[in-house]
């Protein structure tokens, strides 16, 4: 199990520079399954040196619930406390991604403009997506533990002049909400720029809710990625079987 996130992770870093979300900088995280042996906070993430674009399934590090390095050689990202104090504090939380996302900063960064669900799939975020006051690098536990109160049970934060933080169930979960956090912030400033933004109701959300199969949009979208990624070389052929849900016949969609 624990090869398998390693390769979702890697994946879905290489997707996300890619799609322009991750730079030079930003991380992707899993937490591993107890049943590795590890603690119930362990987690895999890349190294701070490893460049996002080629990020690579082995040569992720494996850090323990304490913020240490269990196994791998390098050192972590300097904000590996954002990770690991989530997954000490929010046992619902398998996947974590950290990224410095331009046009959602500037959200952060003018008066009266917050985060609003301005198309269907942010529902995800219905209940909110709060600001955090430190802009400075997260690089203690004590730091971490601080965007975690403000983090509380949502699914994500913003990080005042910073970035973003997004907290899913699974990593294909994580990826697809990355896409609709990009997307919903696009339409909200052209939004802007045109009049006054009129975001989806409570009302009009939760009728999408009630029909949404959460699970099933995220593989639709995981298996999308992972072709495209593929076909643009972003992704080694050699690991679409191992990505792809029903992975039969999966180097034939490639062709496709």
């Amino acid at each position: 199990m624990s090869d398998a996130l390693r390769l979702q992770v890697a994946a879905t870093t290489r997707v996300l520079v890619m799609e322009g979300v991750l730079g030079y900088s930003g991380h992707v995280s899993a937490r591993l399954p107890a049943g590795d042996g590890t603690d119930p906070n362990a987690f895999v993430i890349q190294s701070m040196a490893a460049p996002r674009v080629g990020v690579d399934p082995g040569g992720l590090l494996t850090m323990d619930g304490a913020g240490g390095v269990r196994d791998g050689l390098g050192a972590p990202p300097l904000e590996v406390h954002i990770h690991g104090e989530i997954y000490k504090a929010r046992p619902d939380v398998r996947a974590v991604a950290h990224f410095h996302h331009d046009d959602s900063n500037l959200l952060t960064v003018v008066t009266d403009l917050a985060f609003v669900p301005m198309k269907n799939h942010a529902c995800r975020w219905s209940d909110g997506v709060p600001v955090h006051a430190d802009s400075s690098h997260i690089d203690t536990p004590e730091k971490g533990r601080e965007v975690v109160a403000t983090l509380g049970g949502r699914a994500a934060t913003l990080l005042r002049g910073h970035g973003q933080v997004l907290v899913a169930e699974d990593v294909p979960c994580l990826l697809a909400d990355t896409v609709h956090f990009v997307e919903n912030v696009a339409v909200l400033l052209k939004a802007v720029g045109l009049g006054r933004p009129l975001p989806l109701t409570a009302a009009e959300l939760g009728e999408f809710t009630a029909g949404f199969d959460r699970a099933r949009h995220a593989r639709k979208l995981w298996d999308y990625y992972v072709t495209s990624a593929t076909r643009a070389k972003a992704l080694p052929e050699s690991w679409v079987d191992g990505l792809l849900f029903g992975s039969e016949g999966s180097r034939d969609r490639l062709s496709n």
